[in-house]
């Protein structure tokens, strides 16, 4: 599933962006920018194995949150001079990506669902 091993690149991008973060925000903005970023994939990956389209599209909206989440964390990165601007363009340029292809996917999912009926 392309969207899933997008969102786990990314996870993999946070963890190199928030290595160099300043020590006291081990357990601040890194753990909060780590938790979303693996809350992504993560959510996408049990939604698939739920036993309805509409369990799976919820899972989805909740992986959503988290990119929501992630989104708002890496412009309080750069605010605090934490990333540069080029890290934070990378960043959310995966993360809207990552937003668009699940919308799409829910989208289908959801055409699926009623087409079903």
């Amino acid at each position: 599933m392309d969207v899933w091993k997008k969102a786990i690149t990314l996870v993999k991008k946070i963890y190199i962006a928030t290595k160099d973060f300043p020590k006291e925000e081990l357990y601040g903005l890194i753990n909060q920018m780590r938790r979303a970023a693996v809350s992504i994939p993560s959510n996408i990956a049990e939604g698939k194995t739920r036993q309805s389209i509409n369990e799976y599209i919820q899972f989805l909206y909740i992986a959503l949150g988290s990119v929501a989440e992630l989104e708002t964390q890496t412009a309080i990165a750069k605010e605090l001079g934490y990333i540069d601007t080029s890290t934070e363009n990378g960043l959310l340029t995966e993360i809207d990506s990552i937003a668009r292809m699940s919308r799409n996917l829910i989208k289908s999912l959801r055409s699926i669902s009623t087409s079903n009926l």
